[in-house]
């Protein structure tokens, strides 16, 4: 059985048909929230940033949210695939011990804890981050706004049903409730553009670096909020997946701008050697659907591909296949409730499921060897 599918947009499509699929051709890698599905994209990671894309100089902007911010950040770091094992290692022997009859453990003491792992994995190293010579990193957070200014027990809440409501009539009203806030590489402009949501940029530096990270990672009611975070609009900072969950961005539109600036090369994608100015997205992904925001998991109709993933190639792994991981699904949260103090038992399964996606980066080796355009399916 394959493991691996691949998912292409028109304009992706027509210029692997065209060319095959070389490391220069990518301008910008998104890597999305969704906590332990994640770690399915280890070997994928490690192939790509540790082996692929070496043999390119271009510059390529790395777009994260939440883990995907984690796993972006952990791709600029020096010897980045050692530093990905240890992140994978890390995140799967996380762990915050239950009081007999607690089922989860306090927002705090995760945060806490979570905090204190950050620090420990990029002490010291956060300058490799942000002068890597050819990562420009984008990490994605979501900043309350009036209601949600600050975290409260009770106005937090309250805050999250109003944006949930307003998001089902309007995605781009949300932004009443909160905003995306992009911490970015010094003087690096945004892959993408922001019409379509309420957007900041603000420059990452040594003195916001973690807590950015960490507020990427904060899902509301699970860890505590990043308040005023040095450098940022002050409010209170979370997970970066609420706005922007799987990051489904208007990437074409700023491509224009990347290959003015040698980001990325025009596409050959037209009869008589037509170049258009889009440079390709290569998205690792642990599912076909590109959704926009968290709030929108539940509104299929948002679940479409659009105009903004025309440049992606998208690579998942095929839902039968992931049937054959331990309990037939993809390593998620859910799982620190089912096995609770039982780590062995969940360490045993995650490592289970990281093992076997080594097939994941085998066949997308293979594949760009001799890409065969009759295996991309249409997002």
């Amino acid at each position: 059985m394959q493991a691996l599918q691949l998912f292409a947009g028109p304009l992706a499509r027509r210029a692997i048909e065209k060319n095959g699929l070389y490391p220069s051709d990518i301008c910008t890698i998104p890597a999305a929230a969704g906590g332990p599905k994640g770690l399915l994209l280890g070997p994928l990671d490690r192939f790509i940033f540790g082996e692929w894309l070496t043999r390119s100089t271009q510059p390529v902007d790395l777009v994260g949210a939440s883990i995907g911010a984690w796993r972006l950040s952990t791709a600029c770091l020096n010897h980045n695939v050692a530093a990905f094992q240890r992140l994978e290692h890390d995140y799967i022997h996380q762990h915050y011990e239950l009081a007999p009859g607690q089922k989860r453990p306090s927002a705090a003491r995760v945060s806490e804890l979570f905090g204190q792992n950050l620090q420990a994995f990029y002490g010291g190293r956060v300058n490799e981050v942000l002068t890597h010579p050819r990562y420009r990193l984008h990490i994605v957070t979501s900043r309350g706004r009036h209601v949600l200014r600050t975290e409260h027990g009770l106005r937090t809440p309250v805050g999250y049903f109003g944006a949930f409501l307003t998001n089902v009539v309007y995605r781009k009203a949300m932004g009443a409730w909160l905003e995306r806030v992009v911490f970015s590489t010094p003087k690096a402009q945004l892959p993408f553009a922001t019409g379509d949501y309420r957007t900041r940029q603000v420059p990452l530096s040594e003195a916001n670096f973690h807590l950015a990270l960490q507020a990427s990672c904060s899902i509301p009611f699970v860890l505590k909020a990043v308040h005023n975070i040095p450098g940022a609009p002050p409010g209170a900072y979370w997970d970066g997946g609420i706005t922007d969950y799987h990051l489904h961005l208007n990437y074409p539109a700023a491509a224009r701008n990347a290959i003015e600036t040698g980001a990325c090369h025009a596409m050959d994608t037209g009869a008589g050697g037509r170049k258009d100015p889009y440079g390709l997205v290569l998205y690792p992904h642990f599912q076909k659907s590109v959704v926009p925001g968290w709030l929108d998991k539940s509104l299929k109709w948002r679940h479409q591909a659009t105009h903004h993933l025309d440049t992606m190639l998208l690579l998942a792994p095929n839902p039968e296949w992931v049937k054959t991981l331990p309990n037939g699904k993809l390593p998620d949260r859910t799982d620190f409730t089912h096995y609770g103090n039982d780590l062995p038992a969940r360490v045993k399964a995650w490592n289970t499921a990281c093992s076997a996606s080594v097939q994941l980066a085998d066949e997308f080796a293979a594949w760009l060897e001799k890409p065969d355009a009759s295996r991309l399916q249409a997002l």
